[in-house]
């Protein structure tokens, strides 16, 4: 039993390292990724602490290397699911009453494993399963869950502290006690950190998880729930299963027990989950917790003032970062006639520049996107705007899946601001460019507003502070993370809590106290010192 208010370390951003040539780490992730990559390995999924298999044998490949096999995984049915939940309820009593420091040290030390021993494995298993570059997966499966992990706790003391005044006589206390049944995290293949952070911020708080991540994601998935396991995550907290979105949603949606979705994906998706979710809602004990940040047509406006070449960085690392697949990623821009002939030639130079191929050569920019379905959709969008008409492709335009899912770096130019990829999520390497008359700043602010359903991320480029803050204004529901000179993706937890509204989702700031809070269900406590015996008032008294 604890008697002493404890401090937890001080936050503080996991560096990124540089993998510069001649240095440890890239001699050890080079090194890493030889080793997974010669030794095919079977994925178990964790469903109360054991290791089980499941159904059937399904190969994972490489995105970047089709014909090369990593591993298999199984498939969980509906009795594994159940499996997955029973587990989670028997776990849930000793975990929520777990001391809140135990549960944080948990979390504390699998930031430190992932920080050392394990991130050049964590590293190596990304950039292999999921395509992307050292860099990259640096920024997300390393630091980015560091991050995670290591605020939420401080986040959580935030919130533990915060407690009511009392009156004389009486103490009054709040309990922030974790939900009542079990927390679904349905997580995406594109974000390594997502995956642990949907699971681990609900299971911080108290609660015990079903998790199912994306199909593309499971090689990775292990090595995250491999660190907690190591870390001393109890049996039955963290549940990870493998199974199809079908079986899951009949299993799980019709539980009486279920407590929460948290979810990041497509907005049908989660459109769907949600009706699903409220013609269930009389089967359930509480109203679930429906967290959700799904997708994006991110956006970048350059005032006629802004820098050319900053401008062209903004949007060639913000566009083609991990081949577009961010929902923050820049999708669309719109681009002052004024600065449009420096920006062409800045960006064309950069794209020129672009290297594309494994990852596992480092000198690649560009890497494979994740699977055969987005390659046959992204280009789709590609093959369309070669036919149509006031639509010019001036870079890119080629992709090939023979060998791997590649996708050059593509850029649209439209003549018409509503043409279908300047409105659409594309999910891939593709930006749009609407190029408009400089006096046209407002209405182009307009345009941006209106012509897409998301509001997840924009920026706007200006050295004009009055036309800053006018489209700070006019775009002041357009984007949850908004950014002023700089690219719309990129953000830091700790620094830029993330999210965003409209169609891209519940706008509850990952990594954020906002985020942690609809983990719990607070219970107000009044303790009355000397309790009344008399049940008459004053007010009752005459003279």
């Amino acid at each position: 039993m604890s008697n002493a208010f404890f401090k937890v370390p001080v936050a503080k951003n996991e560096p990124v390292l540089s993998y510069a040539p001649g240095s440890p780490e890239k001699a050890a992730l080079k090194s890493m990724l030889k080793t997974l990559k010669s030794t095919a390995i079977e994925v178990p999924m964790t469903i109360g602490g054991k290791k089980i298999m499941g159904e059937g044998k399904i190969a994972i490949h490489p995105p970047h290397e089709r014909n090369h096999t990593l591993g298999w995984h199984g498939k969980a049915d509906a009795k594994m699911v159940n499996q997955a939940i029973d587990a989670a309820l028997e776990a849930k009593k000793s975990w929520e009453n777990m001391a809140w420091q135990d549960r944080a040290a948990i979390f504390l030390k699998a930031a430190d494993l992932l920080s050392g021993p394990y991130r050049a494995k964590m590293n190596a298993a990304t950039m292999l399963a999921q395509s992307k570059n050292a860099f990259q997966a640096e920024i997300d499966a390393v630091a980015e869950l560091c991050d995670f992990w290591r605020y939420n706790v401080q986040y959580m003391l935030d919130i533990y502290n915060q407690q009511p005044e009392s009156s004389p006589g009486v103490w009054n206390r709040l309990e922030y006690r974790p939900l009542e049944g079990f927390v679904f995290a349905l997580t995406p293949f594109n974000f390594t950190s997502i995956a642990g952070n949907l699971c681990g911020a609900p299971a911080l708080m108290g609660n015990t998880v079903v998790w199912k991540p994306a199909d593309t994601q499971v090689y990775s998935a292990a090595v995250i729930m491999e660190i907690l396991e190591e870390a001393g995550l109890p049996a039955g907290v963290i549940n990870l299963v493998f199974v199809d979105g079908k079986t899951a949603g009949e299993v799980i949606f019709n539980h009486a027990d279920f407590a929460g979705l948290h979810f990041t994906g497509s907005t049908g998706v989660f459109q769907t989950l949600w009706k699903t979710i409220g013609n269930n809602i009389s089967n359930y004990k509480s109203y679930p917790r429906i967290v959700g940040e799904t997708g994006g047509k991110d956006f970048v406006v350059a005032h006629s003032s802004a820098n050319a070449k900053q401008v062209a960085v903004a949007l060639s690392r913000g566009a083609f970062e991990f081949q577009g697949q961010k929902c923050s990623a820049a999708s669309r821009a719109y681009i002052p006639k004024n600065l449009w002939a420096d920006v062409k030639k800045y960006l064309l130079d950069d794209l020129a520049n672009m290297k594309m191929g494994t990852p596992e050569d480092f000198t690649n920019f560009i890497n494979a996107v994740i699977d055969e379905k987005a390659f046959d959709k992204i280009s789709s969008y590609i093959a369309k705007a070669k036919t149509d008409q006031n639509v010019e492709i001036i870079a890119g335009g080629n992709f090939d899946k023979s060998k791997g899912f590649f996708i050059e770096p593509t850029v649209i130019v439209a003549e018409e601001p509503h043409y279908v990829t300047m409105c659409e999520e594309i999910f891939g390497p593709v930006l749009s460019i609407y190029v408009y008359e400089p006096e046209q700043f407002e209405k182009t602010l307009e345009l941006v507003d209106t012509s897409s359903p998301y509001a997840l991320t924009g920026a706007v480029l200006s050295r004009d502070r009055e036309a800053t803050n006018i489209a700070i204004e006019k775009l002041r529901n357009s984007a949850g993370n908004f950014y002023i000179n700089d690219k719309p993706t990129g953000a830091v937890v700790g620094q830029q809590p993330f999210g965003g509204a409209r169609a891209s989702g519940t706008n509850d700031k990952a990594g954020s106290v906002f985020n942690l809070l609809r983990w719990v269900s607070p219970r107000t406590i009044k303790e009355s010192f000397v309790p009344a015996t008399d049940f008459r008032y004053p007010f009752l008294n005459e003279e």
